[in-house]
C-alpha cells in the first residue's frame, strides 16, 4: 500500500504554551518512520512515549549504581536507595499527598486496585454492603470487585451513563446509601475521555460513610490532581501513560486505612521480623505492601518522568491537548458515515468513534500503513461499549508532543482508508 496523503495546512494561530519542536526533540521514537511514512502516533491512552531524559535514566541505574534497596550497607545499596525514595517524594509532591508514606509503588494502575480489593476489601466488605462503580470503568477496575463479590457475598451497582457519556450524577445521589461501602471511579475514562466530578462524587460518597477509590491513570497525564482537594480515600495510576515505563504504578492511600489495611503479599522487605516459634510482624507503612525486590529502575526512572510533566507544566500540556481535540472533532465530524462516542461536555483529549459500514479494526490496521497508530477494539471497556450499541471503536488519543499537523494527516489517511473500506 503506497498511497500519499493529501494534507491540509495547519491552522496557523495554534500553537501551546511551550516549545514544541524542542519538546518533540527530547522524544528519539518520534523520528522514526512507519511502512516508509513519518510516525504519527495517536494511541497515548494505552500508552505515552517516553523522553531521552528517562530512557537516559535506566542506563546511568545499570551502569552506575545497580543494587539492591534498602537493607544493603555498601555506597551502590545507599544510592539505589536514595533515589529510589526520592522518587517517592516526588510522587507525593506530584499529588499533593500530605506524606510520602502514603505512597506505595505497584506495577500499574491494575495491581493497584487488586491490592485494595484483596487488602481492604477483604476486611472491609460482606454480605449485604454495596460496592458501586460506573459504567465508564476499565476492565482493572471492574473484574477485581467482581471476583471478591462472588467470594465474600456483596452486591455491586453501576452508575449509569448519559448519550453524552457523561456521568448521571442524579442517578449515583441515588444509588449512595447506607450499604454503600466504597465508591470506585475513573477520574478519565480510557474509552471516551470524559473527565468525571470526583471531588463531587467523594464528598457524596463521604456523607454516607462510604470510601472512594479513584483509577487516575488517564488522568496523572493531562491535569493537577490534588488528592487532599480531591479527598480521596485510595487513588491509583501507572508509569507508562504519563511518560514513564512500564511495569510501576502508584497506590496512594490515606494514613488511617493503610496504617489498619492487612499486607496482601508475603515475602521479604515487607516484614519486621520473622519466626517460626512467634507471629511474624509487618514493616510499616508503605513497605508493608512492597513485598520483594521492586522495579527498582523503573521506580526511579517513573520520577524523572514526573520531573519531565512538571518542567513542561500540567497546565500547559492539558491546554495544548484540548486544542488537538477540539481541531480533531472538528474535522472528524465532516467524515459522512462517522459517529463519535463520547461528548461530555468535559473531556480530555480521547477521540473515540465508529464508521458506518467499516470495521474499526480494518480502519487501524489499514491506517498505520499510512504511519498513523491509533488504537481499535473495546479499550478494555466492553459494558460501556456494549451499552453505545457498538463492540468496538477507533480511538485516537492526544499527548503533549503531538501537531496540529498530524492531526491532518491522521484526517486525511482517515478518509483515505475509509473510501477503500467501504
Amino acid at each position: 500500500m503506497s498511497h500519499t496523503v493529501d494534507v491540509a495546512p495547519a491552522p496557523s494561530a495554534a500553537a501551546p504554551a511551550f516549545d514544541l519542536n524542542a519538546l518533540r526533540e527530547d522524544f528519539p521514537i518520534l523520528c522514526r518512520e512507519v511502512h516508509g511514512k513519518p510516525l504519527v502516533y495517536f494511541d497515548n491512552a494505552a500508552t505515552s512515549q517516553t523522553p531521552r531524559q528517562v530512557i537516559e535514566m535506566f542506563n546511568d541505574y545499570y551502569s552506575r549504581y545497580n543494587a539492591n534497596i534498602h537493607r544493603g550497607l555498601h555506597t551502590l545499596a545507599d544510592e539505589a536507595t536514595a533515589a529510589f525514595e526520592g522518587t517517592r517524594e516526588t510522587v507525593r509532591a506530584f499529588l499533593n499527598a500530605e506524606d510520602s508514606r502514603q505512597i506505595i509503588f505497584t506495577r500499574g494502575t491494575t495491581e493497584a486496585i487488586n491490592l485494595v480489593a484483596n487488602s481492604w476489601g477483604r476486611t472491609n466488605l460482606a454480605p449485604g454492603d454495596e460496592v458501586l462503580i460506573s459504567m465508564l470503568e476499565h476492565h482493572s477496575n471492574i473484574v477485581p470487585w467482581q471476583l471478591l463479590a462472588r467470594e465474600l457475598g456483596f452486591t455491586i451497582k453501576v452508575i449509569p451513563v448519559d448519550v453524552d457519556g457523561a456521568l448521571d450524577m442524579t442517578a449515583y445521589r441515588t444509588l449512595l446509601n447506607e450499604r454503600t461501602k466504597l465508591v470506585a471511579v475513573n477520574h478519565v475514562s480510557n474509552a471516551l475521555g470524559t473527565i468525571n466530578p470526583v471531588a463531587e462524587m467523594a464528598t457524596l460518597a463521604h456523607e454516607v460513610g462510604a470510601n472512594i477509590l479513584v483509577d487516575g491513570a488517564q488522568a496523572t497525564p493531562h491535569q493537577t490532581v490534588d488528592v487532599q482537594a480531591i479527598d480521596a480515600d485510595f487513588y491509583a495510576f501507572s508509569g507508562h501513560k504519563v511518560y514513564g515505563p512500564t511495569g510501576v504504578g502508584v497506590l496512594y492511600g490515606k494514613r488511617e486505612l493503610l496504617e489498619v489495611m492487612p499486607p496482601w503479599q508475603g515475602g521479604g522487605e515487607m516484614i519486621s521480623t520473622v519466626s517460626f516459634e512467634v507471629d511474624t510482624t509487618f514493616a510499616a507503612i508503605p513497605h508493608k505492601f512492597e513485598a520483594g525486590t521492586p522495579a527498582i529502575a523503573e521506580v526511579i526512572a517513573l520520577g524523572r518522568a514526573l520531573e519531565w510533566v512538571q518542567g513542561v507544566g500540567l497546565g500547559a500540556i492539558g491546554d495544548w491537548e484540548q486544542t488537538l481535540l477540539s481541531y480533531a472533532t472538528q474535522q472528524v465530524r465532516k467524515i459522512d458515515g462517522l459517529r463519535i462516542l463520547g461528548t461530555a461536555p468535559h473531556k480530555a483529549g480521547v477521540l473515540s468513534f465508529v464508521v458506518d459500514g467499516a470495521h474499526s479494526q480494518d480502519i487501524g490496521l489499514l491506517i498505520d500503513q499510512l504511519g498513523v497508530a491509533i488504537r481499535t477494539g473495546h479499550h478494555c471497556a466492553q459494558p460501556l461499549l456494549h451499552h453505545f450499541g457498538v463492540d468496538a471503536t477507533c480511538r485516537a488519543s492526544f499527548a503533549a508532543y503531538n501537531t496540529v499537523e498530524e492531526i491532518d494527516t491522521f484526517v486525511a489517511s482517515l478518509k483515505r482508508v475509509i473510501n477503500m473500506v467501504r
